[in-house]
């Protein structure tokens, strides 16, 4: 087994090699959070401590393709500004030899507090799902969010409810009148999705309280990424089911993620839920991880890929590296219904202006807007029962009938159409990096993210449809 030292020292070889060959790749982003080299996905360990937003996050530096799991972090005083730091946490005891998973940050009596899954497979004939595998809620803390302690196992495969299998995983951790609570994402012996609720008074020792949710028919045979918090006074319970079926033009990602409005009970023994629904049409968003901010909004990242998607590819694995994390977004409840707003602190990014008002639809307005594949794009529609917008070569934007439409070509590299129904569409705002898009329809009301590799500079934007459209843009 490898010292943490050991392991620095490899990815730091690692990096001397790579760097150069990832840093020349035209499909890095220039604004969204990327690991160094190698592999990112689920952002970790939300908080705000001490002047900075740390963002961690699932790393497998040594292999472009998903390997051995680190936390990589980046910590910013604005979320706009970042600095890489070292890997965080390694996978260097025992009980997280085969990788550090994801979990969760808690700012307690001014310390940081890390909270993750250990996972360990054993070497044989297994099917690492009820044989094979453990799963161990490990923490470690840190006075000043760069070093930490060592790590404690607080939970193993013989804490969870016996007809659990052995995935239980993803800790996320709150505090709520004086008492401590962890929940745990799980699957069934049975095959169903459950959440698992523990509790402390002290953050090392947790107790079974309840499986307060889970076990349905339709809702999957694992829910990772549990998360829970409050919005407008009510409880948010946020998850990525694993195995849903499609539904009309819901839920067509190998995995979702999403959530639903509930209530605890009063002893925390049942979670009583609505409707699920997705945080994300487009392509690539999973995992998602909310934070409390000092300022009371509730912020959230998502990782912009999902796992196990084989239907379409993302070809920067040739130079070395794979994925990124969307922009932070702050929650906001309407009546049941979350919207998702990218956060006021990204229009420090805005630099030039540009602003076209009142263009007729009809007319079928070509403009060659675009010096570069990284802009903010807003769009405001007046009298408008239908539109179509194509950019970035063969990126189609519709809405007809109450349906909107996101449609890729070639530079989807399988990705081709996610849609959902929308009775009234007001304004589209586009934020355009080298290799991703985030859409957000109604100031959020639906968001649609998605990797994008067009292969050469498409400065065009091509406008038809009905009424007319004040278009902004912003040089980022």
């Amino acid at each position: 087994m490898m010292t943490m030292q050991q392991f620095i020292d490899q990815i730091a070889a690692e990096k001397a090699k790579q760097l150069p060959i990832v840093n020349e790749d035209r499909w890095r982003n220039k604004f969204h959070l990327m690991a160094p080299i190698g592999w990112i996905n689920d952002p970790n360990g939300l908080c705000y401590f001490k002047g900075l937003y740390h963002v961690f996050y699932q790393y497998s530096p040594l292999d472009a393709k998903g390997g051995l799991k680190f936390w990589g972090h980046y910590t910013s005083p604005d979320m706009v500004n970042w600095t890489e730091h070292e890997v965080a946490l390694s996978p260097d005891i025992a009980a997280d030899v085969d990788g550090v998973y994801s979990g969760s940050a808690l700012i307690h009596n001014d310390e940081m507090y890390l909270f993750y899954t250990g996972n360990v497979k054993h070497k044989g004939d297994y099917d690492y799902i009820l044989t094979g595998r453990e799963q161990n809620v490990i923490m470690v803390k840190s006075t000043d969010g760069f070093n930490f302690s060592e790590k404690k196992v607080l939970l193993t495969n013989e804490d969870y409810p016996k007809n659990m299998g052995l995935h239980v995983r993803d800790p996320k951790v709150w505090e709520e009148d004086g008492t401590f609570y962890m929940v745990l994402g799980a699957r069934s012996v049975d095959d169903k999705g459950y959440v698992i609720l523990y509790q402390s008074t002290n953050l090392t020792d947790w107790e079974l309280l309840s499986v307060p949710a889970g076990g349905l028919d339709d809702m999957g045979y694992m829910w990772e990424c549990p998360d829970t918090f409050k919005l407008e006074g009510k409880d948010v319970f946020m998850f990525s089911p694993q195995g849903m079926d499609a539904k009309g033009f819901k839920y067509h990602n190998v995995y979702q993620s999403g959530y639903a409005i509930g209530s605890f009970d009063e002893s925390k023994q049942v979670l009583s839920l609505g409707e699920f629904d997705e945080l994300d049409r487009g392509f690539d968003f999973y995992a998602p991880q909310t934070f409390k901010n000092h300022d009371g909004r509730i912020i959230m990242y998502g990782w912009a890929g999902v796992p196990d998607a084989v239907e379409h590819v993302n070809p920067t694995i040739e130079k070395g590296w794979q994925h990124c994390l969307t922009l932070p977004r702050e929650l906001v409840l309407k009546g049941e219904k979350i919207y998702q707003v990218p956060v006021e602190e990204l229009k420090a990014m805005r630099q030039t202006e540009t602003v076209i008002e009142n263009i007729a639809l009809d007319e079928q307005p070509v403009f060659e807007l675009f010096e570069d594949d990284t802009y903010e794009l807003n769009l405001d529609f007046k009298e408008t029962t239908a539109f179509e917008i194509l950019f970035r070569e063969d990126c189609n934007l519709s809405w007809k009938d109450g349906v909107f439409t996101l449609a890729l070509g070639e530079s989807g590299y399988g990705r081709d159409k996610r849609q959902v129904e929308l009775s009234n569409l007001s304004n589209v705002r586009i934020y355009s990096d080298h290799s991703i898009l985030e859409i957000y329809l109604n100031d959020g009301e639906e968001v649609f993210t998605s990797r994008i590799y067009n292969k050469e500079l498409d400065k065009k934007l091509s406008l038809k449809g009905t009424g007319h459209v004040t278009l902004t843009k912003w040089e980022l």
